[in-house]
């Protein structure tokens, strides 16, 4: 499993840089940008000090949408306080929940959001899962450096997993279960039942694999009954 950290429009050179110094402390290699070039600033550089190849092998794309098109499972961090979105993991489940997808999720995204207003409800619904850092202060708030270490520390032993048990990726998995659902919804005149959409969008993120295998035979039940 490779960890790519994706940055959705940062404003400022400094905070890409020591979000650079925190992966390279950490293991991890990967970084897309999207929406922005503070990477390729000056400030970037200086800031992360021993890590400017990761800064130099960024990979730059204009939308989200087209950052995530060869990912397997997307995670997006966020806060308590978006209405829509309302299950999400700390990073210790976020840990176990990509440990359990290590046999089928090749390339795995963890999304950050603008340092000023985080990622949008459109954005957010591009994620397969919600994770964010549970604080104290009434207004919660980590600086884009801060955030990727949480996340990288937490998730570094991840990389020794790959090492121990390399298993070939089954991939498209995820996406096929989300397609069979939304044709059963279209089948059953409920496709325009958001509640019962965004549940099904946040809840499919979190099964596990065996369970994943149990729905795709329990939807071909079903779809064959539709069917007769």
């Amino acid at each position: 499993m490779q960890l790519h950290i994706v940055l959705v429009s940062p404003a400022r050179p400094e905070n890409v840089g020591a979000a650079a110094r925190a992966m390279k402390t950490m293991g991890f290699a990967s970084l897309r940008i999207v929406d922005s070039h503070a990477h390729l600033q000056p400030e970037a550089g200086w800031v992360a000090h021993g890590s400017a190849e990761i800064l130099q092998n960024a990979q730059h794309f204009d939308t989200l949408g087209e950052a995530l098109a060869d990912m397997d499972f997307t995670v997006a961090t966020t806060a308590r306080s978006r209405a829509r979105f309302h299950y999400y993991c700390t990073p210790q489940q976020l840990e176990v929940q990509l440990t359990e997808r290590q046999a089928w999720a090749n390339n795995v995204a963890l999304v950050f959001g603008r340092e000023d207003s985080g990622l949008t409800n459109e954005e957010l619904e591009l994620a397969d899962l919600l994770t964010g850092v549970p604080m104290v202060a009434d207004y919660p708030s980590l600086n884009l450096g801060q955030a990727v270490m949480v996340f990288c520390y937490q998730l570094s032993a991840l990389n020794q997993i790959a090492l121990k048990q390399p298993v070939p990726p089954q991939a498209g998995q995820l996406e096929a279960l989300r397609g069979r659902v939304s044709r059963l919804l279209v089948d059953l005149g409920a496709q325009d039942d958001q509640k019962l959409g965004d549940w099904l969008h946040q809840r499919l993120g979190v099964i596990e694999q065996r369970d994943a295998a149990m729905l795709h035979t329990l939807l071909h039940d079903i779809e064959k009954k539709l069917a007769d």
